[in-house]
């Protein structure tokens, strides 16, 4: 019996473009190095594989500058896929980029309509329900529209919310296992974790909450050392992958693919 909250077969993985200097940033920290981010998502791709999973690695998109964090565009589940309609009105068109690509790997494609909004980044599949945090890419009409579509399916979902000045939900927690997750202390403060088992990052580590748990690995951002040691202490296997480009973006390890 497999774990489908962790134990993936695949993934789907689309590298930087060019045009990745153009991309959203809540703040501005700094322009992007295109070289520097192709080495890391090489590097991040590379672990994936080591897992024997196939990851499907898609062509840029000059077009559009964050669709590097394929995450947004879609929700995999073991029943089927729902294509997301991203809060941010530059991404919307990398959804039907996508969809080829999913429908090439899916035999059931559900669609958000709208009006409302949802992005993949929002949204925490534990072993027990589909967690999903309302924030400025994520809105209640988007919530109820994922709930309906879903409930066939036989998942829950249970809205909470994102910390303010937090870009997405998983920018502050990721899944370890069906059961565990890491998360910064202040969201997990809000009490949405309640009966799970909660890992916190260290103090003044908080970006390292947006890690991956892929098979046997543990994908983290590099630089944040005491929470890697934590993990580890835990019985995680981590791999370091460097962040420091993506999170000029406000990226992180989950928005870099998708995993089913």
């Amino acid at each position: 019996m497999t774990d489908p909250t962790y134990e993936f077969s695949r993934a789907i993985t689309r590298r930087p473009a060019a045009s990745i200097t153009d991309g959203l940033r809540a703040e501005d920290i700094g322009t992007p190095d295109l070289d520097r981010m192709l080495a890391s998502h090489a590097h991040y791709v590379e672990t994936l594989k080591k897992t024997g999973a196939e990851v499907i690695e898609l062509a840029p998109l000059e077009t559009y500058p964050d669709a590097v964090f394929v995450e947004d565009t879609t929700l995999c589940l073991p029943q089927g896929a729902v294509m997301m309609r991203p809060g941010a009105p530059s991404r919307m068109g990398e959804v039907a980029e996508m969809e080829p690509t999913i429908r090439g790997v899916y035999d059931e494609v559900r669609q958000i309509a709208g009006p409302g909004h949802i992005e993949g980044g929002d949204i925490l599949v534990t072993g027990r329900e589909i967690l999903v945090g309302r924030s400025d890419r994520t809105d209640a009409a988007g919530v109820a529209e994922l709930t309906e579509i879903v409930s066939d399916w036989g998942h829950t979902v249970r809205e909470v919310f994102t910390p303010p000045g937090v870009l997405h939900f998983k920018t502050d927690c990721s899944l370890l296992d069906g059961e565990t997750i890491l998360s910064t202390k202040r969201l997990d403060a809000s009490g949405c974790f309640e009966g799970y088992r909660v890992l916190h990052v260290a103090e003044g580590e908080e970006a390292a909450a947006n890690s991956i748990r892929f098979n046997q690995f543990v994908l983290a951002p590099a630089g944040f050392p005491r929470t890697t040691e934590m993990l580890r202490q835990n019985g995680y296997d981590v791999v370091e992958i460097d962040n420091v480009e993506c999170a000029k973006l406000d990226g992180g390890m989950s928005c870099l693919s998708l995993r089913f």
